[in-house]
């Protein structure tokens, strides 16, 4: 057997110093020197060479930097698993906006009290019905979502709900969406993305009674008063006075409740799958029961303040708002609850920041300016010459920077008229 060259083995250091003398001596194509001065062809360069490599007889490659990604978490199936159920839970969730609102459509038709009025009559209506089947199917989807997926992956992908309800409002309800609406809705989906993303994570809990002492935690505790007292605060006092001219009112009604709701919801699955897992019978104990009675309790008046908030308001605002605002305090409640907040870095803190300021910015647009006619045609008219065509009569008009006209009718001979 013919002994292996003597190679030179040296450390990443003296490896660099010895690929800058090759370099200096013309030696570009991986050669390496043996003891004698003399070059060795290699079929891999020098620094991709180690003992145990030579000792083998073979060269490994140079360990690079490998990419992380979702799927390194969990397996390929998993992972698409999870994306289907996110991505199918909103449409569902989306078009249960529509189907509920073409059922309080209809009851205002019959003369029954409308459900902003304090009215129930939509819970004879069957299309509401199948309204809140398609929201209940779409919260399953998106609940089994997160056993497949990571919650990074799933809570953004819930914003296609607002796109999906904004698009079949303008289909199936003939609702209007201004320009400024719709950047709205899309500042909405941007800084809620950026809010998710950059929130702290959950801890996996496999044990109740682990939740319950952390459900017992004073801050979590405050947190609940918080949300019950002002919740009773603004149904009593704010409610009847700006409910029906100011979305935010119910909205914040329903996404106060509904973090509860989902903090509730986490405990009960929590409490099925620790039985299903041979984890004891937690039914047997007052917990689970309680935990069902809060959520049902809790679901009645989410559901109750959304369907006024859907009777008063178009569907294209009630959404993104609903999304903003109950995807915030979710991430508050959870954070609260889970004690994530304590291990955010800088950049975390400082991304949570920008995305509240762009979902302030998305809410004032889709309020303040809500009942201002303007679409795109109109951003583009400002960009045109001052002296144009406007009618198709071929009248020239002259518009002047203090005329105090106002157009009527684009294209039309009677375009303008003193304001």
């Amino acid at each position: 057997m013919q002994p292996l060259p003597r190679f030179i083995v040296c450390d990443s250091d003296v490896q660099e110093q010895k690929k800058k003398t090759d370099s200096r001596s013309g030696s570009h194509s991986g050669l390496a020197m043996n003891s004698d001065g003399e070059a060795s062809s290699l079929q891999m360069p020098l620094p991709q060479m180690t003992v145990q490599g030579i000792l083998a007889g073979e060269a490994l490659q140079s360990p690079g930097p490998a990419p992380l990604s979702v799927a390194d978490a969990v397996s390929n199936t998993d992972f698409y698993i999870g994306v289907g159920l996110a991505i199918s839970s909103c449409f569902f969730i989306g078009s249960s906006f529509i189907i509920k609102k073409k059922a309080l459509i209809r009851l205002s038709r019959y003369g029954e009290v409308r459900a902003s009025a304090g009215g129930f009559g939509y819970l004879r209506e069957w299309i509401w019905w199948a309204g809140l089947l398609t929201m209940g199917v779409g919260e399953a989807a998106n609940f089994a979502a997160y056993a497949f997926a990571p919650a990074s992956l799933v809570t953004p992908l819930g914003a296609l709900s607002v796109i999906i309800s904004a698009v079949m409002a303008s289909r199936f309800l003939n609702e209007k969406l201004n320009l400024l609406g719709k950047i709205g809705c899309f500042l909405c989906i941007l800084g809620s993305t950026i809010i998710v993303i950059h929130s702290p994570k959950e801890k996996e809990v496999e044990d109740l009674q682990l939740l319950f002492d952390m459900l017992l935690d004073p801050v979590f505790i405050l947190y609940v008063i918080c949300i019950i007292g002002s919740t009773v605060f603004v149904a009593c006092f704010i409610a009847p006075r700006h409910g029906h001219t100011n979305v935010v009112v119910y909205i914040f009604l329903c996404s106060g409740i509904g973090s509860l709701t989902v903090m509730s919801c986490k405990a009960l699955g929590l409490a099925i799958r620790q039985t299903l897992n041979n984890g004891g019978n937690v039914f047997l104990t007052w917990m689970p029961w309680f935990l069902i009675l809060v959520t049902v309790t809790f679901i009645a008046i989410q559901m109750n303040y959304l369907n006024k908030a859907l009777d008063i308001f178009n569907t294209s605002i009630v959404t993104p708002v609903y999304y903003v605002m109950f995807t915030t305090l979710v991430i508050a409640a959870s954070a609260i609850l889970f004690k994530e907040f304590t291990h955010m870095r800088f950049d975390d803190i400082l991304g949570d920041v920008c995305g509240f300021l762009i979902v302030i910015t998305a809410v004032f647009l889709l309020n303040a300016f809500r009942d201002i006619d303007i679409s795109l045609n109109d951003v583009r008219g400002l960009m045109r010459p001052k002296m144009q065509r406007v009618s198709q009569f071929d009248e020239e008009v002259l518009v002047t920077s203090n005329s105090k006209e106002r157009r009527l009718s684009y294209g039309s001979g009677d375009v303008y008229r003193k304001a």
